[in-house]
């Protein structure tokens, strides 16, 4: 993946200012947007056999509530795995208990399944620190996403959760970015974008 050094810097900075301000968000704002998210998620994705997400940490909309939201649909769920070395996610079912990994995130305990897992979901839902309108996805700079949403199908969904002050007009990008086909906020519910590219 080739990145320019101006798009890093305009990307770590922005990245900053959002962390900075998800850090300061009330405990009872975070549970509030946990609660609506995941009921926005579940609703919309019901259906789906297999959907990828992620285990959201305290200071993330979803936080405590997305993955049981998602098993609750009857769906299985893929989650994440970060890898001890290299960028490539790895993915478990969930099965509803989770352990400190990486990073200290949390993470499923079954068998790994690959990056190819990936392949069967036809949902993916992404962390994300902002997204743009027209699916530009501000992510935490590790660049893991951008390489596991490679392994998504054709027409998978991929959303992205924030909050709703981080869905904004315009994100600087980088050629290598994977665009999200939708977005849901706490207060905006689930809302699409124009198809990535």
């Amino acid at each position: 993946m080739s990145t320019s050094p101006d798009g890093v810097t305009a990307k770590a900075a922005l990245r900053a200012e959002l962390l900075r301000r998800r850090a300061e968000r009330p405990g009872e704002d975070r549970a509030a947007a946990a609660r609506s998210v995941a009921a926005t998620l579940a609703a919309r994705l019901a259906g789906i056999p297999t959907v990828a997400a992620f285990v959201p940490d305290p200071t993330e909309a979803g936080h405590g509530r997305l993955p049981g939201a998602l098993a609750g649909t009857g769906a299985r769920v893929l989650l994440p795995v970060v890898p001890a070395r290299g960028r490539e996610l790895d993915w478990a079912v969930h099965t509803g208990e989770l352990t400190p990994g990486r990073f200290a995130l949390l993470e499923p305990v079954g068998p790994r399944l690959g990056p190819g897992a990936l392949a069967a979901a036809g949902a993916v839902v992404v962390p994300a620190t902002a997204v743009a309108r027209d699916g530009a996805r501000l992510g935490r700079g590790g660049g893991y996403y951008d390489r596991a949403l490679r392994h998504a199908p054709a027409g998978a969904v991929l959303v992205a959760v924030v909050f709703d002050d981080e869905l904004v007009d315009r994100l600087p990008t980088e050629p290598h970015d994977v665009r999200v086909t939708a977005v849901v906020t706490p207060s905006g519910g689930w809302q699409a974008l124009p198809a990535g590219h």
